[in-house]
């Protein structure tokens, strides 16, 4: 197994788990992957996703280029990956929220694997970048298509178009990270982010995710317009009277997923 999966108080820790090769990417890999992220969508029992790498050096460096045998460029770009990199670069059916723990690199397809998450917390000693043109290739799996939607202009492109890593307190300003902690602080904060996503109701949760991810092309009527399955289930809920109950009551909710 090259991929790390536990699943605890829903709670689900993701993690990439080939610190020898910085935790790079091969097709094992990929595939373990994909069947992690399948069986998250499957399952109603978990409501916050951590992906992170093992060790200390590397969240993940993309694409084990050493693992790739002799393929091309154009034939890494022929194969299907239609959610990107990692099966979450721009995956659309994941609608439960997935926070990035970046302790270190986060290069290639490890950074276009952050850039598909809902929330970055980042250790001060991590680094970003894709460096895909330094060595004749280009972020195929979401960094061209990814950065340039989620910061302005000519800080995407001064990250595609020179190849050179960055800072966690950089990527913090450029508003990719939300907390930028010491390394010692990172379990600390991350736990802490997961407490509160836990706190609130899992259906929820997801119908916000489901909206967010399938809206974002309309205009603002039009989304407010759309009727999403996962909306109108926790609109329905059991859940919904919960947590109105609970908050007259002044009581933290007991959440039924229902």
């Amino acid at each position: 197994m090259t991929v790390g999966f536990s699943v605890d108080n829903r709670m689900a820790r993701v993690t990439l788990d080939r610190p020898e090769r910085m935790n790079a990417v091969d097709a094992e890999t990929e595939r373990e992957l994909e069947a992690i992220w399948q069986e998250i969508e499957a399952r109603d029992d978990i409501s916050c996703v951590v992906l992170t790498g093992a060790g200390e050096k590397a969240f993940s460096t993309g694409a084990d280029l050493k693992g790739s045998g002799n393929k091309t460029g154009l034939e890494y770009w022929a194969e299907s990956r239609p959610s990107g990199f990692g099966g979450i670069a721009f995956r659309k059916t994941l609608d439960v929220p997935v926070i990035a723990r970046v302790n270190g690199y986060a290069l290639g397809g490890g950074f276009e694997m952050v850039l598909g998450c809902d929330i970055v917390i980042a250790a001060e000693t991590a680094k970003f970048g894709l460096p895909e043109a330094r060595v004749g290739r280009m972020p195929l799996d979401g960094g061209m298509v990814l950065l340039q939607r989620k910061i302005p202009h000519n800080r995407a492109m001064a990250v595609l178009l020179t190849g050179r890593q960055f800072t966690a307190s950089e990527m913090q300003d450029f508003g990719i990270v939300n907390e930028t902690v010491p390394y010692a602080e990172l379990d600390a904060a991350v736990d802490r982010w997961v407490k509160e996503i836990v706190a609130c109701a899992p259906l929820s949760l997801r119908a916000i995710k489901q909206t967010v991810n399938r809206t974002g092309h309309l205009s603002p009527a039009e989304a407010q317009g759309l009727r999403t399955p996962a909306l109108i289930r926790a609109l329905q809920s059991e859940d919904a009277r919960e947590g109105v109950l609970a908050f007259r009551e002044k009581r933290a909710p007991v959440w039924q997923g229902r």
